[in-house]
């Protein structure tokens, strides 16, 4: 940022020392070290005025100033903490150690004149996470290596030059920078240096030279601003000194000219203004000073992100580098994110993500919700000036107004669904932070809280009165302890807590958070207390059914908002508080702290200078224990955790709810629970069971609320060992799945009651009633891995396995995770080395196996096959008598195909029967129930399932001709001729030849093929059926013929099957002897041959004709070879020659416009 030089008047206000500068050692300090002489008066005065006053209100407020005066507030000027160069020079956070307060008044008044860097707070090493190659530690190395020198501070300018080697491997080959920096009320205002490294953030060289300033400050040279200097000097000095400026640079003599005409002429600029421009003397009165921050390079990051996606984890550092500038209170903080948020909004893409619907992209999503947060933080600033704050809210007001500006949840979609609550009106992302402008930190009993007073004794003894509502208001002020609550939205109240937070108040940010738990669980026992009253007092109706109402089979979520999920994550922040104030808590009772005391922590009020003038002198104890820090945020991540909120609606914030929820469950997975944590655990357990509509666990939810299947695992997992009845009642609770609910869950009801039987159908199209889930496979995916869990915990005790697998049974609607669920309990039942089966869990996966093929017996899309074999395989592990009900009960899971195929065949093949170990008898039942199987499953389907019931039933004659009778006589006309001929070629392989033609003769009774179909599928079972026939006796011979005349016109198929059946009869001695034929050559002059050939002419004609009606030049030669085809069939008949030479005739005859074709012909048959 540019810093304006202020006009410095021609008149002397000080007195003026001897020497030519002014000595670098502070007064009354040995530079021993720090704490080894107290600071003198005019230090300790120098420093307050250097840190908050302007230098020009200096020169204005006193005439007479002395010089050792002005020596001491130019030389407390400059920045004396490391951490805040750190800050500048690095992408990595300073860390919670992060002084909380921008005033340099923290640091011990020796901080700079030992040059100590343990009394700076100065990180000369490498920090946990940091990177070697920032510019700060480069620039601590720089200075480590003595590569600053000739450091000059003049005033408020500070200059210097700085080596670097230029080749790492040649330390001889340096290079010089050129630094100086400008610095106003220990923040340095500007830096320039000779490098062309351009980035967000400070050079290395930038850095060792500030360093050298704050860690060698008896080294530096200090001189008084040099406009003083010239005033000292006469006027044959003046004109001395300029002319051997402008020798020794001649690149200023055209500016030094045009600067002495305007001062020679008495009406120019410049001599109406009074004084002149010294670039040493400080900021102005009317400067708004701050840290030298480079927009432009964060203008251009922003960018190439918006543009390529680019620089993604810089960005996250910049968001990161704001939150680290609001704990400094840093007014740069709310500067860095104004350029950020006006960057993001001149995005190209947002016209279209506004306007035409389409969601933002994933990649853009994140940096959006972090601006929205961290202007919340922004405008909940408790030192915030009203005048700030209205500055903020219009600017603001104005983002949200623009047609660009992106919504919060810009992919959700309104529902009529029935029972939902209507949505509200589409937010901006800024209307969080709009919300909170409205909030105020006056409330007296908020500064309360914040100050740590206790309630009086009064108050404590009316607290009966004041949950009566006896006392005005009072109520909301403490719980039945006598201990201060806080009863507000929870995600404001929450962003209050980050807001502190952010701005480093993190006492008064763990005070609030205790107080906004301790309001949580009051007014969750007041709902606990009134939902009892509520059903004790009102009749509850009998469940006889569906109910009349729809509405009065559920209760709305007491809470509007649901507070995972939420834009602000109010449970994460002050869950996070509340975790950080463990590590650090000490159990102190000396009681309630007074507020004098406390006033030192400035929430609340505003201090002339801004707001780094205030400061964290005082840290109030609020009597609690890393115990008790412990369980708050226990009780209060299970309360946000099992809140009935409704499913969001848009898929990005669905999307956010859940990572919140997972995470919250890993942080709190990682709690070691002890004695007390497990009381206040089930304590919290039951409230959630006994909330009513305030808690997902309570009875009655809304159908659209968010399931609770991956807390609820985590709940049952973690009570188990120590409370496993409460345990399993929460499992069972929470297994189900509202939206997909069709009557009001009752959680006693017996299994088969019809209030507890979900929807029938395809769960997709129960969905369509309710706003669309767009996790909806993810929330499949907890239920299974819930009810997993539970099956796996209750494997030893039988009667709990059986209610868990019928809750499962009712609830779980997806046969995909029904499927998976029984393959888990197969897992887990199937024995490792050394052990044996566990059987109840192998009945339980078969059951809910069963229940899936039955669920999906009429899908036909649904993938079966791995689930039938599967389930015979799990059957196969019960047991002989399980295989024996699996094959009585088929019709009920099973196709009769798979019946027939899969089933059967593998419950009697060699391996299974290996497996099981049974004797002869029994190895013969499965067979005759196997055959008795396939018979049932040829009379429903025997198309799919002829082939396989023959092939089981080989062995079991009665069986074996029952199948085939029933093909011939009633099945053959629902077959296809593929089908059949399959049946009739496994026929011949068993050495049925009469069977197999009589079936090969229905099934070509079922094949039709056209004249132009000389390639169909079908030639080679043709081919095969006549060749079988021709096998077996001239009549079968006959019979085939007569129905190969009807239903085969294609001319070149019948010639074919002229010619080979002319040859010797294919087959023959596979005959049985008492069948076989005599061996007689037939001849194409007698029938049944005869009848063939005329077909054949005939269709040779027929297809000339139809091909000659529609032919082209390029088909000609195709069609001359199909002449010749032709030519060979009519040869074999007894006036054939004279046939196919009256054919041409006719033909160029008819088709004597085709004088080409005619050419062709004539030519290659020489007619």
């Amino acid at each position: 940022m540019a810093v304006n030089k202020r006009l410095c008047c021609g008149h002397s206000n000080y007195y003026y020392g001897v020497g030519p500068g002014v000595s670098a050692a502070p007064a009354g300090v040995s530079a021993a070290g720090p704490g080894t002489v107290p600071a003198s008066l005019l230090d300790v005065a120098a420093r307050a005025v250097a840190a908050n006053v302007p230098f020009q209100r200096v020169e204005q407020s006193f005439p007479r100033v002395p010089e050792h005066v002005l020596g001491r507030i130019v030389y407390w000027s400059f920045p004396r903490n490391e951490r805040y160069i750190r800050m500048y020079s690095s992408f990595v956070g300073s860390g919670s150690s992060v002084v909380a307060s921008a005033s340099s008044s923290s640091s011990t008044s020796a901080t700079a004149a030992s040059g100590s860097a343990a009394a700076t707070g100065s990180v000369g090493g490498k920090e946990d996470g940091e990177s070697p190659g920032v510019p700060f530690d480069r620039g601590v190395r720089l200075l480590e290596n003595g590569a600053v020198d000739e450091v000059l501070q003049i005033g408020f300018h500070l200059s210097g030059s700085v080596k670097e080697p230029t080749n790492g491997l040649f330390p001889d080959q340096e290079k010089v920078f050129k630094v100086s920096v400008n610095f106003d009320r220990c923040k340095i205002t500007s830096v320039k240096c000779g490098c062309d490294s351009r980035d967000i953030f400070w050079c290395q060289h930038v850095v060792a030279l500030s360093l050298y300033r704050i860690r060698k400050a008896d080294n530096v040279q200090i001189r008084m601003p040099i406009s003083e200097t010239l005033l000292q000097m006469t006027r044959e000095q003046l004109q001395k000194f300029s002319q051997y400026l402008i020798s020794e640079h001649n690149d200023v003599l055209p500016t030094a000219q045009r600067l002495a005409d305007e001062i020679m002429e008495s009406q120019s600029t410049i001599n109406m203004l009074q004084g002149a421009p010294d670039p040493t003397a400080g900021g102005s009165v009317d400067d708004e000073y701050c840290w030298h921050l480079d927009e432009e390079q964060i203008l251009k990051l922003v960018k190439n992100f918006l543009t390529h996606g680019s620089h993604s984890e810089q960005l996250t550092s910049i968001f990161e580098k704001v939150r680290e500038m609001l704990r400094a209170r840093d007014s740069n903080s709310v500067r860095m994110l104004t350029l950020i948020t006006e960057q993001f909004l001149t995005d190209p893409r947002l016209p279209g993500w506004r306007t035409s619907g389409i969601p933002t992209t994933e990649k853009c999503r994140p940096p959006w919700d972090e601006i929205g947060a961290l202007w919340v933080c922004v405008i909940l600033n408790p030192q915030a000036t009203a005048a700030k704050k209205s500055t903020w809210w219009q600017r603001l007001k104005s983002w949200s107004e623009l047609p660009v500006c992106p919504l919060e949840d810009g992919d959700a979609r309104s529902s009529d669904a029935v029972g939902v609550q209507a949505q509200p009106l589409p937010q901006t992302i800024f209307h969080r932070a709009l919300e909170a402008a409205r909030l105020s930190w006056d409330d007296c009993h908020l500064e309360a809280i914040l100050r740590c007073n206790q309630p009086t004794a009064e108050l404590r003894k009316n607290f009966r009165c004041m949950c009566m509502g006896t006392v005005n208001g009072l109520c909301t002020l403490v719980n039945s302890s006598g201990r201060r609550i806080w009863l507000e939205n929870i995600p404001l109240s929450c962003a209050r807590v980050e807001a502190l937070r952010s701005h480093g108040y993190t006492d008064e940010a763990r005070r609030l958070a205790v107080a906004i738990v301790l309001g949580m669980k009051h007014q969750q026992r007041l709902n606990c207390l009134s939902y009892y009253n509520r059903k004790n007092m009102v009749p509850q109706p009998a469940h006889t059914g569906f109910s009349s109402s729809y509405s009065q089979r559920y209760h709305p979520p007491a809470s509007t908002e649901g507070w995972i999920g939420h834009p602000l994550d109010p449970i994460g922040c002050i869950f996070t508080t509340l975790l950080e104030a463990s590590g650090s808590a000490t159990k102190d009772n000396t009681g309630p702290i007074s507020e004098d005391e406390c006033s030192t922590c400035g929430v609340g009020r505003n201090t002339e200078y801004g707001d780094c003038s205030c400061q964290h002198t005082y840290t109030a104890s609020d009597g609690l224990g890393k115990e008790e820090y412990y369980c708050l945020a226990l009780e209060v991540a299970l309360m946000g955790l099992g809140q009935q909120r409704m499913m969001l609606p848009g898929v990005y914030a669905q999307e956010k709810a859940v990572k919140q929820e997972g995470k919250l469950i890993t942080q709190l997975e990682q709690f070691e629970l002890d004695d007390v944590l497990i009381e206040v655990f089930r304590e919290q357990v039951h409230m959630l069971l006994e909330s009513g509509s305030g808690s997902g666990l309570g009875h009655g939810v809304h159908p659209n609320s968010a399931p609770m299947h991956t807390f609820a695992k985590y709940l049952f997992v973690k009570l188990l060992p120590c409370d496993a009845d409460l345990a399993f009642r929460v499992g069972l609770r929470a297994m189900r799945l509202p939206v997909l609910e069709a009557i009001d869950d009752h959680e006693d009801a017996p299994v088969g009651h019809a209030g507890q039987q979900p929807m029938p159908g395809n769960p997709g199209q129960v969905i369509g009633r309710y706003p669309r889930w767009f996790n909806f496979a993810h929330v499949e995916a907890r239920q299974c891995d819930l009810a997993a869990t539970m099956l796996y915990a209750s494997r030893d005790e039988p009667q709990r396995l059986r209610t868990v697998l019928e809750c499962a049974q009712r609830n779980i609607c997806s046969s995909r995770q029904l499927f998976k669920l029984a393959q888990d309990a197969y897992e887990c039942a199937i024995p490792k080395a050394g052990t044996t089966r566990h059987r109840p869990l192998l009945e339980a996966a078969l059951e809910l196996g069963l229940q899936v093929m039955r669920l999906t017996l009429n899908r036909p899309g649904w993938h079966r096959s791995e689930m039938v074999r599967w389930l015979v395989k799990c059957a196969t592990e019960l047991g002989y008598e399980a295989l024996i009900d699996l094959m009585k009960l088929w019709y009920s899971f099973f196709t009769p195909s798979e019946a027939a195929g899969t089933v059967a065949s593998t419950i009697v093949s060699p391996a299974t029967l290996v497996h099981l170990g049974l004797d002869f008898v029994r190895q013969e039942e499965l067979a005759s129930r196997a055959c008795v199987l396939a018979v049932q499953c040829v009379r429903k389907d025997a198309p799919n399932c002829a082939l396989g019931a023959l092939t089981l039933c080989e062995k079991n004659v009665r069986a074996f001709d029952d199948i085939y009778m029933h093909i011939v006589d009633e099945a053959s006309p629902s077959m296809t001729w593929i089908q059949l001929f399959a049946v009739a070629r496994y026929l011949e392989r068993r050495t049925n030849a009469l069977r197999a033609h009589k079936v090969a003769l229905l099934g070509m009774k079922n094949l039709h093929v056209a004249y132009n179909q000389d390639s169909h599928p079908a030639i080679n079972d043709i081919h095969w059926a006549c060749g079988l026939s021709h096998s077996i006796g001239k009549n079968e011979l006959t019979c085939m013929i007569q129905v190969v005349i009807e239903n085969i016109h294609c001319a070149t198929i019948l010639s074919d099957i002229l010619r080979r059946c002319t040859l010797n009869a294919p087959g023959i001695n596979a005959i049985e002897g008492k069948h076989r034929p005599s061996l007689v050559i037939l001849t194409y002059d007698k029938p049944p041959l005869i009848q063939l050939l005329n077909a054949a002419l005939s269709a040779y004609v027929n297809t000339m004709h139809a091909r000659l009606a529609h032919i082209s030049p390029r088909h000609y030669t195709d069609f001359i070879e199909f002449l010749c085809k032709a030519r060979e069939a009519f040869l074999l008949a007894p006036d054939g020659r004279h046939s196919f030479a009256h054919l041409i005739e006719n033909m160029k005859l008819v088709y004597k416009g085709k004088k080409k074709l005619m050419l062709l012909i004539s030519e290659r048959f020489a007619l």
